[in-house]
């Protein structure tokens, strides 16, 4: 048990706010766009199967040592969702690892929000004890390389799934 619990997260333009089944609609709408699934897959989701799928995030992870801490991302001065960041934490052999994603609906994308809620997430992770984060991103995924490289993470040589990990060290 890692012993982290989401919990809301201020920035200069954004809140991160723990996922909750009730942004199951807005975020259907913010993540419509077919195109954000290029580099991860599948298809938008619709606000019902977000529902279904957030119930299950919002539950927990069925493994006490694992845990699942997922946020919606919030504009501040429009007060819409425009997308999401995630931590999957667990404890390794160097103290807890937490993997790492997020995504920023289309028409919030270019403006910075990807990098400023990532970095939040990052930097809340590591003032609760996390000494590894992880991402994994596609190699043609320029804008999430841009991400992780502003964010700290660094390429390494291993793959998983046709994704390179990137990884941040925290001493």
């Amino acid at each position: 048990m890692t012993g982290i619990v989401p919990e809301p997260i201020r920035t200069g333009r954004l809140e991160l706010l723990p996922l909750s089944v009730g942004h199951a609609e807005e975020m259907a709408a913010a993540l419509s766009d077919p195109d954000l699934h290029t580099f991860i897959g599948g298809a938008p989701d619709t606000a019902q199967s977000l529902r279904t799928r957030y119930e299950r995030l919002v539950a927990g992870s069925p493994d006490p040592a694992v845990t699942w801490c997922n946020w919606v991302i919030r504009l501040r001065d429009s007060a819409c969702l425009t997308g999401t960041v995630q931590a999957t934490v667990t404890v390794g052999a160097h103290g807890q690892v937490a993997e790492i994603a997020w995504v920023v609906g289309t028409p919030w994308q270019r403006r910075g929000f990807a990098t400023e809620a990532a970095g939040a997430l990052v930097t809340w992770l590591t003032e609760r004890g996390v000494r590894t984060v992880v991402a994994h991103i596609h190699p043609d995924h320029q804008a999430s390389a841009a991400v992780a490289t502003a964010v700290g993470l660094a390429p390494t040589g291993q793959w998983h799934d046709g994704e390179r990990r990137w990884l941040l060290n925290v001493h």
